[in-house]
């Protein structure tokens, strides 16, 4: 096993990733931002070492300076985490060039299904379905309408590269196509340094389903399960669920079984995520993106399914073959995770960075897990992501898992910041999610429009 690891991240997840490499008997290296430098992380590693100013673009996304750092301190391998160079092939591939161990899948895999056209390229070889869209790259607004008319509208404009939410636009009609296809195409330019687009028909209203995926260098592919991540705002997740209460179990052998395929097709190692959108009304599955690294909510199929993700992450990466075969893998119960944000859901959910004056987080009892790095006390700067906690719950059934993530933000006290703990308790507490009768439009269509119009 690895002597020593460094996290290439901050938060919660670097939190996270400590907390594993320690019960694995690894030992850490932090890396922070000036604007970090109390940070819970770099409390909690064994070493830490200052890579850059406050801006992402000079440290966490500082390839030379956390390479530097990890031979330094003599870090036999980097875990990425999930945001920042995760996703980073070019970091991938210079993590390799250095022989260090980089805790994700290869260069070359990332390359292949991190690009979206590579992947459903690859997806089609696979034979795992896809929606009818745009065979490779669209650069211009002409090629755009042309691609839009043979395949029909609603459409989905989607950026190529990274994720996110980033460079993805809804277009119902032709009139909407230009000024949307050049909003989306600068926005991914802007993100990713890459402006190349690809377009897609609209699957709605639907179920995003997404299957967590775990593979090593010996060739074994296991999943753990689906995760109904539906319940969104501009693309982006708000809360996750597994099991799916919208699949029956011959429709979850199916799309199980189709991102297994998808990941023994590009000979996948490490942990990764297949992601799905699923027609309600025809019960058809289409293959949307795969996530090449450890996902936010990842907790939630580890409540479900007993397995540690970013152990097996580590132990993968070492060379060590999987832990559990599938037929080992059992699911058992209900699992719920809300995303905590400081951010004013109220005022188009600003960011609401500052000093926490005092913070209480949930606890007691069976199946209530938070992942967080705040503390009381703690100043959370305006440079990065606003999530500032991850409530997981789990219970035997759907019903008890909801009844506790009601009684865990009923608990969540943080002073000193704003924060959309209220709007999750309302959200988990709303008839239509209580039944489980959402899909993708419901946050932004139905429940929204009424939150916003309360004092």
């Amino acid at each position: 096993m690895f002597n020593k690891i460094l996290i290439a991240n901050r938060g919660e997840i670097a939190v996270r990733i400590i907390r594993a490499a320690r019960e694995l008997g690894v030992g850490t290296v932090a890396i922070y931002s000036t604007a970090d430098r109390d940070a819970l992380h770099v409390h909690l590693a064994d070493e830490a070492i200052c890579v850059g100013p406050a801006r992402s673009t000079e440290s966490y996304l500082n390839m030379n300076n956390i390479l530097s750092a990890a031979v330094a301190t003599g870090a036999q391998a980097i875990h990425p985490g999930f945001g920042f160079l995760s996703e980073n092939s070019k970091f991938a591939r210079l993590c390799e060039e250095m022989n260090i161990k980089f805790i994700g899948p290869s260069a070359k895999v990332m390359d292949m299904m991190g690009d979206k056209i590579n992947a459903r390229a690859e997806m089609i070889k696979a034979g795992v379905p896809v929606t009818p869209g745009s065979e490779g790259e669209v650069h211009t607004t002409d090629e755009a309408v042309k691609i839009a008319e043979e395949i029909g509208y609603p459409i989905m404009l989607k950026a190529s590269a990274g994720g996110g939410g980033k460079g993805i636009r809804k277009v119902n009609n032709v009139e909407e196509l230009v000024p949307a296809f050049e909003a989306a195409q600068a926005e991914a330019q802007a993100a990713f340094g890459n402006g190349a687009m690809f377009i897609e028909r609209m699957i709605f209203p639907a179920r995003h389903i997404e299957v967590q995926i775990l593979g090593d260098s010996q060739g074994n592919v296991i999943h753990l399960g689906e995760r109904d991540c539906s319940l969104q705002r501009n693309n982006q997740k708000v809360l996750e669920e597994s099991p799916s209460v919208a699949i029956g179990q011959t429709l979850r052998n199916e799309i199980t079984a189709a991102a297994v395929k998808a990941a023994q097709h590009v000979s996948y190692e490490n942990a990764g995520t297949i992601e799905f959108l699923l027609d309600e009304s025809s019960g058809k599955f289409y293959f949307m993106e795969m996530n090449t690294r450890v996902q936010v909510e990842h907790p939630v199929t580890e409540f479900v399914s007993g397995v540690d993700i970013v152990k097996e992450q580590i132990r993968v990466a070492n060379g060590n073959e999987l832990s559990v075969k599938q037929e080992d893998v059992t699911f058992s119960g209900h699992a719920i995770e809300c995303r905590i944000n400081a951010e004013n859901p109220k005022f188009n959910f600003a960011p609401s960075p500052g000093k926490i004056t005092n913070l209480f987080l949930p606890s007691g009892g069976v199946g209530l897990r938070v992942d967080s790095a705040m503390y009381s006390g703690y100043s959370i700067p305006p440079y990065y992501d606003s999530m500032i906690a991850k409530v997981i719950v789990h219970g035997e059934n759907r019903f008890e898992a909801l009844m506790k993530m009601q009684r865990a933000l009923l608990e969540f006290d943080v002073e000193g910041v704003i924060t959309n703990v209220d709007f999750q308790l309302e959200l988990i507490s709303d008839p239509h999610v209580v039944a489980g009768d959402y899909d993708t439009s419901f946050l932004g269509n139905v429940f929204l429009p009424e939150y916003q119009k309360e004092d």
